[in-house]
């Protein structure tokens, strides 16, 4: 899902949303340390000696610089690791989107928050708890998740700003809780078990 903030800029709202509608909040790690980054970076670059060998000034803030970097690299994998323990934990499937992060990141205005929210992590982490604790994990192909109605099949075109599924058999979803109902019906199809018709 996605927001523009107070300065314009689009991000996305949640990490995941879920079939039964429930959403994850993306915790942005590195919008929140951004300021702070690019005033460290500010401070790297002023005492940066043109043409004189490197200062001990330089390269403290050379390593200050690194260390606040390093810090938000552990925050997004530690997030990454605990939601993936939770779901593989209270769920028996796990069906996602098989999303090509880096076919996405070449969205100039919303790279950023791709690569702030870890899903590359993510999904590392689901597959590594899916495989420990012997749970099934689906990667589903992303191709009309969220455009093909989870109620009658019609392909509804949507552009990515349209954040609710509307279609004309009258079925009214959020756009993220509507793909996550098909990814989930396409990784039963098919299966034993399988409740979709």
């Amino acid at each position: 899902m996605l927001f523009k903030n107070h300065r314009g800029v689009e991000q996305l709202q949640y990490f995941y949303g879920d079939s039964d509608g429930n959403f994850v909040d993306n915790p942005r790690y590195y919008r929140q340390s951004e300021p702070r980054l690019n005033k460290l970076n500010r401070r790297k670059s002023r005492k940066f000696p043109k043409g004189k060998p490197v200062s001990n000034n330089y390269i403290k803030a050379r390593k200050r610089y690194s260390k606040a970097h390093l810090r938000v690299s552990r925050q997004r994998e530690e997030f990454g690791k605990k939601t993936a323990l939770r779901l593989i934990q209270s769920n028996d499937l796990i069906a996602y989107e098989d999303l090509k992060v880096k076919n996405l990141v070449r969205n100039s205005k919303l790279s950023k928050s791709i690569n702030d929210a870890g899903w590359s992590q993510f999904r590392k982490w689901l597959e590594y708890f899916g495989f420990k604790y012997r749970e099934l994990i689906i990667a589903v192909n992303s191709a009309y998740t969220s455009q093909d109605c989870f109620n009658c099949g019609q392909r509804v075109k949507k552009s990515l700003s349209t954040r609710t599924h509307i279609c004309s058999c009258g079925y009214v979803e959020d756009r993220d809780t509507q793909a996550s109902l098909n990814i989930l019906k396409r990784a039963t199809q098919g299966h034993w078990g399988s409740k979709s018709d």
